[in-house]
């Protein structure tokens, strides 16, 4: 008989195993918001899976959500990992003068419209609220940049020269 229509038991199969969320081949540079952002998630992510462990020893099956609590567990070790490997920059160490990691930088482009650009963490990146990743083409132009100092920012919409107008650094 084929094995195509023998079912097999329920439970734990192999390949029932969520896969691994990828990590960065990047170092982990965070700022200090961007770790206490890290150790937040870690923290409500081990609480969340302390409540559903709960629920794994009820003798209701109907409480059982054992999909969520994989993808839980999942996250944990991806965040685990994420938090293990960061490496916090202090904006101290910065050269004041020229663009780095944490820096918040203004621009102006040749249309004179004004942008604001804060250098972040990979997890800590929202392009949308003007943080962007150290590691993103935009990032990587500016890194280096003094006031006055124009970069060319290659974009998929066309490329856009910026001139920096300020730079300046969180203070503790």
């Amino acid at each position: 008989m084929s094995r195509a229509f023998v079912k097999e038991s329920d439970g734990d199969q192999p390949g029932d195993e969520l896969p691994e969320r990828p990590q960065s081949p990047h170092p982990n540079y965070v700022t200090t918001a961007g770790l206490k952002a890290l150790e937040r998630q870690l923290e409500k992510l081990q609480a969340e899976r302390h409540e559903l462990h709960g629920k794994t020893q009820s003798d209701d099956p109907a409480l059982l959500d054992r999909e969520h609590l994989k993808t839980v567990e999942r996250d944990l070790r991806y965040l685990q990992e994420r938090v293990e490997r960061a490496i916090h920059i202090d904006p101290a160490t910065q050269p004041a003068d020229r663009v780095g990691f944490s820096a918040t930088v203004d621009t102006v482009d040749e249309n004179d419209e004004k942008r604001r650009f804060a250098i972040v963490g990979e997890d800590e990146a929202d392009p949308k609220s003007g943080k962007i990743s150290w590691v993103s083409p935009l990032a990587r132009a500016l890194t280096g940049a003094k006031v006055g100092d124009s970069v060319l920012w290659k974009r998929p919409a066309g490329d856009l020269t910026l001139e920096i107008e300020a730079i300046s650094y969180p203070k503790h």
